[in-house]
């Protein structure tokens, strides 16, 4: 056994040791601390929750330390693309589901602040009141215009939706663009830079973003909303130009739309959450609040509400390579940002009952707009002689069989990516138009085009598909 092998096993001991540790205290923790203090039962709440948040927060850093561990002892073996697949498919999966419930959870809210009723049998004391039914029941909401007389001993805190969301994105981001940073986030074409210059760049880019877009905030410019609006939206669109000349354009999408989730967790973390506390803190003293901490979280929700439809595209856009894959890629994404932010003012305004009938239908030109210049062009290329499937497969194993195979050569892609192989010309045919779509069209396969495939090679590949794509 190797020193190395040696310190991997005392690691694992170590790591599941205190997790398990963690676990058991975590599970004992509320018993013990239950009745402690008879004189103050919500001091001991408090230190219970902090205690229990603390273990977790441990028990994540474990778990953390064993998937590194296990990293280590994979690497440059078979097993290491198997894990990081499985890595991408949870932490994928715990990313799309606190988005939801983030995402649910401002759509929601501003719904709310929107649709209140704040004219009819309303008490001075509050603010609006809301009627609602939902799963067989009916609800009765109020909203106060400063905070209740007694402060509830059991007050939900919408914030982990944002803080796990930011936290499993921030994962994902590493797992599949960092650790492969040569393959998907540099690409030599765009910008000839490192790999560790690369993501520096991208990290340090989402606390310039802030900084820059804290400032706006807190300048004269927020009290006229259409100004902080348009040199926001310059603002937005100044990273996704720079992020389009530094990465891959699948890798620039990524970036946009991670700086913009930032600037939304930011947004919960340093302005609503400490104002919420601060609202609290007051409530229970009985002195009096400053009305500017709750405006400014409000102006705070209201920017990431209108931030959610662009993150959301982005999140889905690499399935979309006309996108991306376009000459002009920043452009293509400036374009939907703004009519999607278009959309959601509509449905703003709708449920405040301001309908607006032309913000809808130029937003839905806008979003158009991006279909009409993706859209390929009709006759690129005069096919000047009948193109033979072997050919097209001399191409196919001279540029894309390093990954796409039952046994890639690839330095970094160990099984296929998506389970595509190109072993067969049957494989190539059943895959014609997914070919034609990412190696013709959007040119955005092979990958940051790594194996110099040239046009004439694609076009070549272009003929075959639209002369019938014969295996003969």
């Amino acid at each position: 056994m190797g020193v190395s092998t040696f310190i991997v096993i005392v690691l694992y001991v170590l790591y599941f040791s205190v997790l398990i540790t963690l676990g058991y205290i975590s599970y004992k923790m509320p018993g013990f601390l239950k009745g402690k203090s008879q004189k103050n039962p919500e001091e001991d709440e408090d230190i219970r929750n902090t205690s229990l948040n603390y273990c977790y927060a441990g028990m994540l850093l474990m778990i953390v330390g064993i998937l590194v561990n296990t990293y280590i002892l994979v690497k440059g073996t078979p097993l290491e693309s198997h894990m990081m697949e499985w890595l991408n498919i949870v932490i994928r999966l715990m990313h799309i589901t606190f988005g939801i419930a983030w995402i649910g959870a401002s759509f929601y809210f501003v719904f709310l602040e929107n649709a209140l009723n704040r004219t009819e049998d309303v008490r001075d004391e509050l603010a609006g009141n809301l009627w609602a039914v939902h799963g067989g029941g009916f609800y009765y909401l109020e909203k106060y215009k400063i905070a209740p007389k007694t402060i509830p001993k059991h007050l939900h805190w919408f914030k982990y939706e944002a803080y796990f969301t930011w936290l499993s994105g921030f994962c994902l981001l590493f797992v599949v663009y960092y650790f492969n940073a040569s393959a998907l986030l540099i690409d030599k074409n765009v910008l000839d830079i490192s790999a560790t210059q690369g993501i520096l760049i991208g990290v340090g880019s989402f606390i310039v973003a802030w900084l820059i877009y804290d400032v706006m905030c807190k300048s004269s410019l927020i009290k006229n909303q259409l100004a902080f609006a348009l040199v926001g939206f310059a603002f937005l669109i100044g990273f996704a130009f720079f992020y389009c000349h530094v990465f891959s354009a699948r890798a620039a999408y990524i970036h946009f739309g991670a700086m913009i989730g930032s600037l939304m967790v930011a947004n919960v973390f340093f302005v609503i959450i400490p104002g919420q506390k601060e609202m609290v803190r007051c409530a229970k003293l009985g002195i009096p609040l400053d009305p500017s901490l709750g405006k400014k979280a409000l102006a705070r929700s209201l920017h990431n509400n209108y931030f959610t439809l662009p993150v959301l595209f982005v999140m889905v856009s690499n399935h979309f390579p006309s996108t991306f894959g376009s000459e002009y890629p920043w452009l293509i994404l400036a374009i939907i940002s703004l009519g999607a932010a278009g959309v959601k003012h509509y449905l703003n305004l709708k449920e405040k009952k301001q309908l607006n009938v032309w913000i809808l239908p130029v937003s839905v030109v806008i979003l158009l707009a991006a279909c009409f210049i993706t859209a390929p062009s009709t006759n690129p290329y005069e096919c000047k002689k009948e193109v033979s499937i072997t050919e097209v497969q001399a191409i196919v194993q001279k540029r894309c069989i390093q990954c796409h195979s039952s046994n890639p050569t690839d330095d970094v892609y160990k099984t296929a990516p998506n389970g595509v192989k190109y072993d067969a010309p049957e494989d190539i045919f059943k895959k014609k138009d997914l070919i034609m779509q990412r190696v013709v069209i959007t040119k955005t396969m092979p990958q940051n085009n790594k194996t110099n495939i040239t046009e004439e090679e694609r076009n070549t590949i272009r003929c075959w598909i639209e002369q019938g794509a014969s295996l003969k």
